[in-house]
């Protein structure tokens, strides 16, 4: 049976086991993510005017306001922050994946390849912490996050409690020695020669004080070292079961006495995760919540202290599809799924058009911000680009459009009450709104100018114009002056290189001039 059936009849039956407790308060009911009132986003202290801006009387807010310069798109590809194409390191297999007999120039080769602008890693906490009171990374960490500063690539990461597809145990001994584990009843079919089906699954009590202590220890460990680090895009959160995807799929229970139990504790430990990755983006998985474990509120949860979403595969349940596909625009999007190596047994052509294409289209479909560069438990740098050598154009278009692309599309002058000012409409050519909020900022050279602020989050929209006023200073020139963009997240800012064809400086900044011709 497959995973789609196994999920209907299921839904049919009832799922049994002792997770049919009674229901929490807390859970979510499935529901339509368009128009959803998850709030209006980050809140912003210093809000732009952003219209309408009337010209005539008897408003006449910008008088006499004409445009006086315009951009065109960029085809280039930006790396820029909340964005982009990843390159797997590790995954679920951890080092195992890696196709070579020689990890560490794999490695390397992997961080270089071009098509790729963020990193990933999915190590075991074993793995990160095989002792309690301290970090002990893999030497396949430590290289990775190196290379990375070395060629100016970030990188994300999520820590496996459950890992099957790694031969050893995902959980370090110290917590194992502590905690009861409980076994998942059924079975999981398919060839022997997989780790995934040789094993006998045993699931932690999660809720037991030996194991929540633990985890704190754990993310107190890591933010200590990763919160805010300039290395890191984001954080995969621990959630429940199988790669931290929150599932223990085909099995029909789980280790909780019920549903209460086991949706008060995850809410917990992301509410433990919450309170120490206060500046990285925490991405959660909009996994349905086939083992009863809470995930419906934690993904809400997420969703409201603007953290991000994600999903680990594209041709997958409809309800994970309307989340990603109708996110507020604030949060970020990422979608992993395989691609093919360039191999003819994995091209899977049909029509003219070979799986890893179709997968592209259906990626930029939701609007995604980042998507895996990832050849399914066989990583290679070789495999990768054998594919592009082969069929180049989806991954050159979904590197060209992967989530926002932003510019300032066009800009008024007009003089009002004696002061200049400026409008400026700021457009969004990607397939993302802006994950986070898009702070502008107007300045002379000397720093004798400053005016700016932000955008309403998650603006400018693909393929709309948001408009905001700059008043300038009295007698102030307002060609020469730099129009500066960053995007905040969590606190955090991060510069952003105007997506714009025309010249731009070396900080992305785009210095103001007329380059329109008269009629």
């Amino acid at each position: 049976m497959d995973r789609r059936e196994f999920l209907r009849t299921a839904g049919v039956t009832g799922v049994a086991g002792g997770i049919a407790g009674a229901s929490a308060k807390a859970f979510v009911p499935a529901h339509n993510w368009d128009k959803y009132d998850f709030g209006s986003g980050p809140p912003i202290a210093d809000r732009l005017n952003q219209g309408p801006f009337p010209q005539y009387p008897p408003e006449e807010v910008v008088p006499g306001s004409s445009v006086v310069m315009a951009t065109t798109p960029s085809k280039e590809i930006v790396a820029s922050f909340g964005r982009g194409l990843i390159t797997y390191i590790t995954a679920d297999m951890g080092r195992a994946e890696i196709q070579s007999d020689n990890i560490p120039q794999a490695i390397e080769d992997l961080v270089r390849v071009p098509l790729g602008q963020k990193l990933y890693l999915r190590p075991t906490w074993r793995e990160v912490q095989p002792r309690p009171g301290r970090l002990e990374f893999p030497d396949y960490w430590k290289l990775t996050f190196g290379l990375a500063a070395k060629h100016s690539k970030r990188v994300a990461f999520r820590i496996q409690m459950r890992a099957p597809d790694y031969e050893e145990e995902a959980l370090p001994d110290f917590v194992l020695e502590k905690v009861p584990m409980v076994k998942l009843q059924g079975e999981w079919k398919g060839s022997p020669n997989a780790a995934r089906h040789r094993k006998t699954y045993l699931e932690p009590r999660y809720d037991h004080p030996a194991f929540q202590a633990a985890f704190e220890e754990l993310n107190g460990l890591l933010a200590a070292e990763l919160n805010g680090n300039p290395l890191v895009e984001f954080m995969d959160t621990f959630m429940y079961g199988f790669w931290g995807e929150g599932h223990t799929w085909p099995f029909a229970n789980n280790p909780f006495p019920d549903y209460a139990t086991a949706e008060r504790t995850w809410i917990n430990m992301f509410e433990v995760q919450l309170k120490h990755w206060t500046k990285t983006p925490l991405v959660t998985n909009t996994q349905p919540d086939f083992s009863r474990v809470g995930n419906s509120e934690v993904v809400d949860r997420t969703v409201r202290s603007y953290n991000w979403l994600r999903t680990d595969t594209i041709f997958v349940e409809n309800e994970q599809i309307e989340a990603i596909g109708n996110r507020p625009p604030w949060v970020a999007a990422i979608v992993e799924v395989g691609m093919s190596d360039g191999s003819p047994g994995s091209l899977r052509i049909n029509e003219g058009i070979p799986y890893t294409d179709n997968e592209i289209t259906h990626v930029m479909d939701v609007g995604a911000n980042y998507w895996s560069l990832w050849n399914f438990h066989h990583i290679k740098a070789d495999h990768i680009l054998n594919y592009y050598r082969q069929y180049p154009q989806s991954i050159d278009e979904i590197g060209r459009r992967i989530g926002y692309r932003v510019r300032p599309s066009l800009v008024w002058e007009y003089e009002k009450d004696g002061s200049p000012g400026l409008v400026i409409g700021f457009t969004n050519d990607g397939i993302a709104g802006v994950p986070g909020v898009l702070r502008v900022t107007l300045a002379s050279n000397d720093g004798k100018i400053a005016v700016g602020g932000s955008l309403d989050p998650g603006y400018p929209l693909p393929g709309k114009i948001r408009q905001a006023q700059f008043v300038l200073p009295r007698g102030t020139n307002w060609q020469g002056l730099r129009l500066k963009a960053e995007i905040e997240v969590k606190g955090m800012r991060y510069p952003v290189r105007w997506d714009c064809h025309q010249k731009l400086e070396d900080d992305g900044s785009l210095h103001l001039r007329t380059n329109l011709s008269p009629d």
